[in-house]
């Protein structure tokens, strides 16, 4: 299945050896120092970059720290080291660069005034809230660019699955996080990072190991063993879980939003120019947010009208454009 699936993606004049991939990937063959000394001088300045990008909400800016970010590197040389069974230290080389990024981004996150809302910033916003589609996007750019990497001519592929596959960023959001006391938030850019990085070392292995059929001197020694798969079926479900668990919850917030957009407005249906702009939700309570020049309706009518529509216990809120805020009370109170 393997050799079938390798000669699929790629020629014969174009597949690069396990000897060849070795010298790229790993930190601890060839020109040691050079290549270390590289690795973490572009980690370093990729991760400052990344964390201005974020902390001004800047696109551009954190494309370009993806571009340059060299974590993928030792990412891959997990997959390389796994597929032909031997340490080459890449695991560790991870944890490190990963401790160092989350620490800039701690260090940078001081810079914000105290009253800095993260979630008003789309590059934490879309990186705190992970789901299956992630997942599914990240393990087609984990083999897109382990492919990329067993091609000879990758010049021309991997700024694009740099592009694709979000390491550093994601890490420099749990540093900003954590530097705001957001735990949670944290964690949710931790579960994208670990999604990200278990897509990149599945790819590497599936591919690096149908590499292993064609070379003639790989033989039973570069197939990966039961334990190496096992890890990665835990590894899989580690990611999987938090992922479903958080999809889940979004498509249930967006049902529940969208009820209570419609009782909100049915409970403004007799105030001329009344209307509601959205509804949100934030630390268990729901934000109803409206647009009315006169009174509005009792409030008690609006946690009446959502019993039932969304589950009891959940407090209301409504904002007014002038900023008025009014506790409406509880659903099923």
């Amino acid at each position: 299945m393997l050799r079938g699936f390798h000669a699929l993606l790629l020629p014969a004049s174009q597949r690069r050896s396990l000897d060849e991939l070795a010298q790229d990937l790993d930190l601890s063959a060839g020109d040691t120092r050079s290549k270390r000394s590289a690795f973490w001088t572009m980690l370093t300045l990729s991760s400052v970059i990344a964390a201005g990008g974020v902390l001004t909400d800047s696109t551009a800016t954190v494309i370009g720290a993806m571009i340059i970010a060299p974590l993928s590197t030792p990412i891959m040389g997990i997959a390389l080291g796994s597929v032909q069974r031997r340490r080459n230290g890449s695991l560790r080389v991870v944890l490190a660069a990963g401790a160092l990024v989350v620490a800039v981004g701690i260090v940078l996150s001081l810079v914000l005034p105290g009253n800095y809302d993260l979630l008003s910033n789309s590059q934490v916003a879309s990186r705190t809230s992970p789901g299956l589609m992630d997942l599914v996007a990240a393990l087609a750019t984990g083999f897109a660019g382990a492919v990329a990497l067993a091609c000879r001519d990758v010049a021309a592929v991997l700024p694009g699955v740099a592009i694709a596959i979000s390491l550093v960023p994601p890490l420099v959001v749990v540093g900003v996080c954590l530097g705001r006391l957001a735990e949670w938030l944290a964690l949710g850019a931790l579960v994208l990072f670990v999604s990200n990085l278990f897509a990149l070392v599945f790819g590497g292995m599936v591919v690096f190991a149908a590499l292993t059929f064609r070379a003639r001197d790989a033989g039973a020694a570069g197939r990966p063993t039961r334990r190496t798969y096992a890890a990665m079926a835990l590894l899989f479900v580690v990611v999987f879980v938090p992922l479903a668990a958080n999809t889940a919850l979004t498509l249930f917030l967006n049902n529940w939003t969208g009820r209570a957009e419609h009782a909100a407005e049915q409970w403004l249906a007799d105030v001329p120019g009344a209307s509601v702009t959205s509804v949100d939700t934030a630390s268990r309570t729901m934000y109803i947010h409206v647009r009315v020049h006169g009174d509005l309706p009792p409030a008690q009518a609006l946690p009446d009208r959502l019993q039932g529509q969304i589950p009891d216990g959940i407090p209301i809120v409504v904002d007014t454009m002038v900023g008025r805020r009014i506790d409406a009370g509880t659903v099923g109170d």
